[in-house]
């Protein structure tokens, strides 16, 4: 008798066969998430615990309902001086939670809305910009952490820091003034230890043991032998992990606060829990457009699903104490580069927090700080390697000026603020450099068995972007389609990356036959020369599907 796997069971085996890379990958981020999550609730103001629950909410809820593979939920930097004035404006950290449960309702209500399709909108340009200026901040904010100098929250990651200094001014103090030799000691064998591991021949005879719990596990140890030997190295209490400890169960669970149902009538806590929803969904919807382009595998999110996804996941939070939640470039990228393959990460990361907050906090309470920002010193230079820089400025000067401006403006203020001034950016650069004529995208009808043609016009710009993308993914399973740049002078890059994905990748999941015609070399796209017509409707016989010369799509 034959036996056919199911979809349940096939999808069981998949997550069974993942699972040695997404645990390690899943204990590599709640390492990261942790002192985050602390940090962000230090600097908004709230209870430390508050950011825990994030943390947990943001992994195991977030993490389940989300169709993102490699995306991570929690607390957001970003958030955090709306939160700290929220929480001044309303009086209480009680009524404030009620906030961010309705924001929760008000994010479900955008999802519905399919107000996802916003994230199409992005440039490309826009979007590295963001994650090299995001890899940059973290250099920048955690080399005070790796040399002892612990006077910021971790996770801030806006220019001008609460205490009126700066970003670089904090770099220099800590090296003129506050450097502690056995922190910095511990962030440098951290790294070492860390990019070791990386090496091959210890990469391959233990493959599933990331170098990042090892570089943790050294330097705590590391730390025990130098304060039992009472050596001024020693890294005090203030430089180590530092969560809140309960003695019991009864004292866990009085951590978690409940929301004052008794001020829904006050209007204060609409205007605020619209702000929240507002910045948490375009935050959540940059990070996702993000981390899908860096994905290995090419998925692609539903950000309609996310939307609700996050709003269940607020609403949870805001019930049991937690912050406000976002999925996170920072979590997210270290996912990614501890090689996870699936969610069961970020779920797993989640119910670490859980477990060791409940049950071993004062082991947690042992790391130093500067162990972690080696782990992250190491995550942000992946994000900001010097070929991206080449990469954009090889584009063209379209593609490179919002990028850098881009950069610059996410370093030197904060991440909505600077993707603000990008999109502004690319906007002028669009104008300036691809709006001389007008733009038409022409699709017409054919019955079931023709060919389905797309021409592109004379110019083609990243406005056009997400309506070529959403009529490419509307196309019908099991089709031809032909789309034609023969009468194209340009093709924005955006527009190029959006056809490059829809024929490498989404086309084949569909059964979908695709054959481009007229682009140009210098697109590097690929192109495929047809032969003669069967008749004036342009309808081409199953021949014209077989290239005279198969190009290399880069």
């Amino acid at each position: 008798m034959v036996r056919f796997a199911t979809p349940k069971l096939m999808q069981f085996s998949k997550i069974k066969a993942n699972l040695k890379y997404d645990l390690p990958a899943g204990i590599v981020v709640f390492l990261i998430a942790v002192p985050l999550c602390l940090g962000i609730a230090l600097a908004s103001g709230a209870p430390l615990f508050s950011g825990m629950i994030s943390g947990i909410i943001g992994g195991i809820v977030i993490g389940t309902m989300s169709s993102s593979h490699t995306s991570v939920s929690g607390p957001a930097a970003g958030l955090a001086a709306v939160v700290l004035v929220a929480i001044q404006t309303l009086g209480n950290y009680e009524a404030f939670l009620l906030a961010v449960m309705l924001a929760g309702v008000f994010q479900i209500a955008l999802g519905f809305a399919r107000a996802g399709s916003i994230a199409d909108y992005f440039p490309s340009s826009v979007i590295k910009g963001m994650l090299t200026a995001i890899g940059i901040i973290i250099i920048l904010k955690q080399i005070p952490h790796a040399l002892g100098y612990d006077h910021t929250a971790e996770g801030e990651e806006a220019f001008f820091e609460s205490d009126g200094s700066n970003t670089f001014s904090s770099i220099w103090a800590a090296i003129t003034q506050y450097i502690h030799p056995g922190a910095t000691l511990v962030a440098l064998a951290a790294i070492g230890i860390i990019l070791m591991w990386d090496k091959p021949f210890i990469k391959k005879r233990l493959p599933f043991i990331p170098g990042a719990l090892v570089a943790v596990i050294m330097s705590v140890l590391a730390n025990e032998l130098l304060k039992t030997m009472g050596d001024p190295w020693a890294i005090r209490p203030e430089h180590l992990v530092t969560i809140p400890v309960a003695n019991n169960m009864q004292e866990f669970l009085g951590q978690f606060t409940m929301p004052d149902f008794t001020q829904w009538m006050n209007p204060a806590i609409y205007t605020t829990a619209l702000t929240i929803c507002i910045v948490a969904s375009v935050e959540t919807l940059l990070s996702i457009e993000a981390v899908d382009r860096i994905d290995p595998q090419g998925r692609i999110t539903n950000t309609n699903k996310e939307l609700k996804a996050q709003g269940i996941g607020n609403l949870i939070s805001g019930l049991i104490g937690g912050l406000p939640i976002t999925s996170v470039i920072v979590r997210s990228s270290a996912n990614i580069d501890a090689n996870s393959k699936s969610k069961v990460s970020a779920i797993f990361h989640g119910t670490l927090i859980l477990v060791c907050v409940a049950f071993i906090p004062t082991v947690l309470n042992l790391i130093p700080l500067a162990a972690l920002a080696a782990i992250l010193i190491l995550t942000g230079y992946k994000l900001a390697k010097p070929k991206m820089f080449k990469a954009m400025y090889a584009n063209g000067k379209y593609q490179w000026w919002p990028f850098i401006i881009t950069v610059v403006a996410v370093v030197f203020t904060d991440l909505l603020t600077g993707v603000g001034i990008g999109l502004a950016a690319s906007v002028v650069s669009i104008l300036l450099g691809n709006m001389k004529n007008a733009y038409y995208f022409k699709k017409e009808k054919y019955h079931d068995g023709d060919i389905i043609h797309i021409h592109l016009s004379q110019e083609v710009s990243f406005l056009n972007k997400a309506g070529i993308k959403h009529t490419l993914d509307k196309l019908p399973e099991n089709s031809k389609v032909l789309i034609d740049a023969g009468g194209t002078a340009y093709i924005d890059f955006d527009v190029l990356e959006i056809i490059r994905e829809f024929t490498e990748l989404k086309a084949a999941n569909k059964n979908i036959q695709v054959r481009l015609r007229g682009f140009k070399d210098e697109y590097a796209i690929g192109d495929y020369d047809f032969v003669e017509y069967e008749s004036a409707n342009e309808n081409i016989n199953a021949k014209a599907f077989e290239p005279k010369e198969k190009s290399v799509l880069n």
